[in-house]
């Protein structure tokens, strides 16, 4: 069991990548040899993500074992060669849960439960059981100091400097007052280090996000102020590509001042191994690849929650990976399906784009500016990839308007449909409870042909899914005599269940009832993305000669 933890709080605002920040030290201690692992501790009472809405929270990501997750277990993965669980999203939701369910049992022989110990005893447990295996954990507070709902998680992590090796890792906001003066001000940091003093907890390292690299007297007025040493600033600058994090972070020395808090000396000798100057080799790789690319493509998103920006957030990287693939910059643009929808024309919206990702999603809202796109894509020989909701509209489309099934549809929007092509399985009727009811994590998928098998390059496969409606099975036949390709099929008992559909006779149409981009990381592009960026870019080349 990991007897090192390093804890990243956040202070000043919300948003300020501290998910990031997490998986760039992380990343950054694999590559020195540590076995790392990462944490969130989510301040919210839900007992996971699966309910919350997109608009407020941003994507819920999928773990391979089934769990509906915080988005930034998406960005440990993709920073990380380790697989996220449901052990690795701690919320207040499932501490409470487990406490009551304790209590409802006797385990506290008639103790009055209270928040100090039995919550935090219980936080404790939660973390502890996450570094088993481990040399390092590395564990991200959700929230802002200062919040109510995040104070047992702060004073359980401070209880855990009696028991463990620990590092504290403050993520604060240091402004640029760019109209007036152009002065860096510190005094927001200083209130946030303050108020986290307050809990009992004195930051070992305080990294600052800014606009630009902070300059040496604010660094020394900083490391004055909140009783860190000038070394144990950090700037965390604005950078179009979040993959040089790591490497920034690394070029500050923040690996040999966390080594120092933990183990004391440098370099340092664990369990018999000395860990490396970290090299960075793949990230390098990266960074020289996307400075490096002088072509680029542009690709649209067609959603539903696009004012919200990390709503398809692991859709999004995963289209940036396959442009890193193919050493191509990708230019993403998100595109409100129910503009679309309004002007019942998608000519005057996606045209132009070398490639379209139709999102998936929940609820009836914008799906008509979906099917038109779909349509659009079909007809005008335009790449196009369906991403669940977004593969089952690619059968509603096809039904309507080549199968001559007039009114196809989704139960989930018309359950008077003549024609539900997209339909509940039978065990899914029975469920009343939303919470981690749906098809969720990984499925064996078996490929048949088509373009799947010459991407995926295997026959069977395992991805993630995220949804309660289904393909029809009961249209395969129609589809089939029609032109449409099931390339991808899985089953539930005698039940074979459509997983990726093709049209043959298309440039690039592919819809997947799965999440492919779950699986995506920037050195492990996955391969569907790989290959719908190539299709795209070949698409931009032929439209420019002619």
């Amino acid at each position: 069991m990991a007897e090192n933890f390093i804890f990243v709080t956040g202070g000043v605002m919300s948003s300020l990548g501290k998910g990031i920040v997490t998986a760039s030290i992380a990343a950054i201690l694999e590559d020195m040899g540590f076995s790392v692992n990462a944490v969130k501790l989510d301040p919210y009472i839900n007992v996971d993500a699966g309910t919350m809405n997109p608009f407020q929270h941003g994507e819920v990501y999928v773990t391979e074992d089934g769990a509906e997750t915080d988005l930034d277990l998406g960005h440990y993965e993709r920073f990380l060669s380790i697989q996220m669980s449901r052990m690795n999203n701690i919320t207040t939701g499932k501490i409470y849960y487990s406490v009551i369910e304790k209590e409802r049992r006797g385990e506290f022989l008639g103790s009055t439960v209270q928040v100090i110990p039995h919550i935090t005893d219980e936080i404790k447990e939660h973390i502890k059981k996450t570094g088993e295996g481990k040399d390092i954990v590395v564990v991200e507070v959700g929230g802002t100091v200062g919040d109510i709902e995040s104070l047992p998680f702060l004073e359980a992590i401070r209880q855990m400097k009696k028991e463990k090796r620990t590092c504290y890792i403050h993520v604060t906001y240091v402004p640029i007052l760019e109209k007036t003066s152009g002065e860096f001000k510190t005094k927001p940091t200083q209130h946030s280090v303050m108020k986290l003093r307050e809990i009992g907890i004195q930051p070992d390292i305080i990294i600052c996000r800014s606009e630009k690299f902070l300059p040496n007297d604010i660094i020394k007025k900083i490391s004055l102020f909140c009783d860190v040493s000038e070394e144990a600033v950090i700037s965390d600058p604005d950078t179009e590509n979040i993959y040089e994090l790591p490497l920034i972070f690394r070029d500050q020395n923040l690996h040999k001042i966390i080594s120092k808090k933990l183990f004391g000396t440098e370099p340092v000798t664990l369990f018999d191994m000395v860990p490396k100057e970290p090299r960075m080799e793949k990230w390098e790789k990266i960074k020289r690849i996307i400075n490096n690319s002088k072509e680029d493509i542009k690709i649209a998103i067609v959603g539903k929650y696009t004012s919200h920006q990390d709503a398809y957030l692991s859709l999004k990287e995963a289209i940036r990976h396959g442009g890193i693939a193919n050493e191509l910059k990708v230019n993403i643009q998100l595109i409100d399906s129910e503009e679309i929808e309004q002007r019942k024309n998608p000519e005057e919206v996606i045209n132009g784009f070398d490639g379209v990702v139709i999102a998936g999603g929940f609820g009836k809202r914008g799906i008509e500016g979906k099917i038109l796109s779909i349509k659009f894509c079909r007809e005008n020989n335009i790449p196009i990839l369906g991403i669940c909701l977004g593969a089952q509209l690619m059968v509603v489309e096809f039904a309507r308007n080549v199968c001559g099934l007039k009114g196809a549809h989704s139960s989930e929007f018309n359950p008077d449909t003549e024609y539900p092509v997209v339909d509940l399985l039978e065990d899914q009727k029975k469920i009343t409870k939303l919470g981690g009811t749906m098809r969720l994590g990984a499925w064996e998928v078996k490929i048949l042909g088509g373009k799947a098998l010459q991407i995926y390059k295997t026959d069977k496969i395992y991805e993630r899914h995220r949804h309660r409606y289904e393909i029809s099975h009961k249209f395969i036949k129609i589809f089939e005599e029609k032109g449409i390709l099931f390339s991808g099929i899985s089953s539930k008992g005698d039940v074979p269940i459509p997983e990726i559909i093709e049209i043959p006779s298309h440039r690039w149409f592919i819809g997947t009832q799965f999440h492919p981009e779950f699986k995506s990381k920037p050195f492990a592009p996955h391969p569907l993305f790989v290959s719908f960026i190539e299709a795209s870019y070949k698409y931009k080349t032929e439209r420019m000669k002619n």
